[in-house]
């Protein structure tokens, strides 16, 4: 089987200059726990996860290290207001890993369960034309290996 046997074709996508609230919004209605970034149309520019946005509250480590008092975790909480009017820009990861619709499936699981990732886009020379999840890997062999006859 390949990538594109399981991938998703109706991918959804945000812009750099996608406010982070309209991406919160988007994976708290939708289940989502990531997205492309894409500029013109399909070029993919970069991913922003669930992580990305709430990581953006917390504390680096040597912030804590140089921390004189308890932490208070209600004030981290309360900087998610400023966090959601920032940009996609501000937190997506621009280091994007891709697999190519031809690639073996099992190939590209391997990358995925390399990176501790649970979605990779597809894409063609940095175009983005699927992505494809583990639930996605599961349900193909699925599909192919237990149909009832």
């Amino acid at each position: 089987m390949l990538v594109q046997d399981a991938m998703t074709r109706a991918v959804r996508t945000v812009t750099p200059e996608t406010r982070l609230y309209e991406v919160a919004a988007l994976m708290c209605i939708n289940r989502i726990k990531g997205l492309p970034v894409v500029e013109d149309g399909d070029r993919i520019v970069g991913i922003i996860a669930e992580r990305d946005v709430l990581h953006r509250m917390f504390p680096r480590l040597d912030e804590l290290m140089a921390e004189q008092g308890p932490i208070s975790f209600e004030e981290m909480e309360s900087q998610y207001r400023e966090v959601v009017n920032l940009e996609v820009r501000d937190v997506m990861s621009t280091r994007v890993i891709t697999v190519p619709p031809d690639y073996p499936l099992l190939k590209a699981t391997s990358v995925m369960v390399s990176h501790r990732f649970r979605r990779i886009p597809v894409a063609v020379d940095g175009r983005l034309c699927g992505m494809l999840s583990i639930g996605d890997v599961h349900k193909a062999l699925f599909l192919k290996h237990m149909r009832l006859s």
